[in-house]
């Protein structure tokens, strides 16, 4: 039984392609030869510095990120923000240990300026020459689909619109007529029933056979399974889970089990421990810079109206547990009941320095504290009056998963131009689907873009009251 357990766990594994090759290795190999050509540039030997250098930039640096699929203005933004941390940490770590002075300033300003810009390059080179590769007949592997279904189509819509993943969809099988799809097969080859996969496949030479049927369909799976013995094309299941919105799905295994993710938090493991980390230290250091601002601000609020200088609100946090969060005061009003009026413009509740505070997200300013205590993180959805959720999850479906993470001072959301008032369910379920796309990609240079990206919004905004 373990054996077999065990050979299932091989097979679900990720398999090693050119494509996925070329991706985990191009940004070292450029981080490297950056640094290299530079330091031929300016006639400096690539003595042990630069080789004890070349190790510790390509042990952060490896595995490479693949940006084939992404936007050309998200691939210079991912390099840029990538480049900022790991040059960061090493100008850090050779100023701190003394070892920056081994190596020539011309050469190290070069190589900074040098290093971002071969990567942008390369990528988007890779981006626009890959496909083109890939899409020729030497390198192009076809494929068929059996069952026509919403699993089955989004694998054809992938095939057809990534061209670097090499594979081109003859058609599909089904033993239902084309009458019975009716709007499914619009469009598509329906090569025949699932009875005579087996035989195109060993008549036209196809290289892979995709299987999207429903997992309650197991006979006929397995009826399949024991015709494609026969074949020398590779088989891959693409169950039926994956129409669900996974959120950080993935395959895992349980004491050699190989089990499946469907919805599951992004910070478990080291990446909790990044990101942890990386909120104790930005949150002491933006203290550390506000503190006389904040003082300032406690001050105006104490004068300025009757009341405490800081508002406790009760709202959920990760897992849905009740936290209090800390604001500013800047209403005349403190309200933490079972009905709760989100503030609207011209609300007679704001007080005058409340305004400004609300208008420049200065308010917020406390929840750094909460983030200290463990309660929220610096990036992360944000957090609604406890009033709020018990409506909003009633209305929204999947609302309360955004709780799989610590509830953040600003979010995705509200640097896409959801910040503010949510006078509509539409609006909030806008919110709500970005939240749970920041669920689905987070990196800790996604957390580093949509701070920079908050003070641009906080400067211009126009949507908090």
């Amino acid at each position: 039984m373990l054996a077999v357990l065990g050979r299932q766990q091989n097979l679900l594994r990720t398999r090693l392609t050119l494509v996925s090759l070329l991706g985990i290795l191009l940004e070292p190999a450029l981080l490297l030869g950056s640094l290299a050509a530079v330091a031929a540039y300016h006639e400096e030997a690539f003595s042990a510095p630069y080789v004890i250098l070349a190790l510790i930039v390509f042990s952060l640096s490896f595995p490479g990120t693949s940006r084939l699929n992404d936007r050309y203005r998200r691939i210079v933004r991912g390099v840029v923000i990538d480049w900022v941390l790991l040059a960061g940490l090493l100008l850090l770590l050779g100023y701190a240990s003394g070892y920056l002075a081994a190596f020539r300033e011309e050469v190290v300003l070069g190589w900074l300026a040098a290093a971002p810009l071969s990567l942008i390059v390369a990528h988007a080179a890779a981006k626009l020459l890959v496909p083109r590769v890939l899409a020729s007949q030497d390198y192009q592997k076809t494929a068929v689909v059996a069952g026509i279904n919403g699993t089955g189509l989004r694998l054809a819509q992938q095939f057809r619109e990534q061209a670097y993943l090499g594979t081109r969809l003859v058609g599909f099988f089904d033993d239902r007529s084309r009458q019975r799809l009716g709007e499914l097969s619009a469009g598509h080859d329906l090569l025949g029933r699932l009875g005579e996969l087996a035989v195109y496949v060993k008549q036209h030479r196809i290289d892979a056979i995709y299987i999207s049927l429903p997992m309650a369909s197991q006979p006929r799976i397995v009826a399949l399974l024991d015709d494609l013995r026969d074949t020398t094309a590779s088989v891959y299941f693409a169950p039926d889970i994956f129409l669900t919105d996974l959120i950080q799905g993935r395959v895992d295994d349980v004491g050699g089990m190989p089990v499946v993710a469907i919805c599951d938090s992004p910070f478990s493991g080291v990446s909790g421990l990044v990101k942890r980390t990386s909120d104790i230290v930005l949150s002491l250091l933006i203290l550390l810079l506000v503190s006389p601002l904040m003082l300032a601000i406690a001050a105006g609020v104490k004068l300025s109206s009757p009341g405490p200088v800081l508002f406790r609100q009760r709202r959920y946090g990760v897992d849905g547990k009740e936290i209090v969060v800390y604001k500013f005061r800047s209403m005349t009003v403190c309200e933490d009941g079972a009905q709760i009026a989100q503030a609207t413009k011209n609300d007679s509740r704001v007080t005058r320095l409340g305004a400004f505070l609300r208008k420049s997200s200065l308010d917020e300013l406390p929840q750094f504290v909460n983030v200290l205590q463990g309660r929220m993180s610096i990036v992360g959805p944000r957090p609604h009056a406890v009033a709020h959720n018990e409506l909003y999850r009633k209305l929204i479906k999947g609302y309360m998963v955004r709780h799989k993470v610590k509830p953040g001072i600003t979010g995705l959301a509200q640097v896409s131009g959801y910040r503010g008032e949510t006078e509509t369910v539409e609006k909030m379920q806008k919110r709500i689907e970005y939240d749970l796309e920041y669920l689905r990609q987070w990196s800790l240079g996604l957390d580093l873009w949509i701070i920079f990206k908050t003070v641009l919004v906080v400067l211009r905004d126009r949507n908090a009251y």
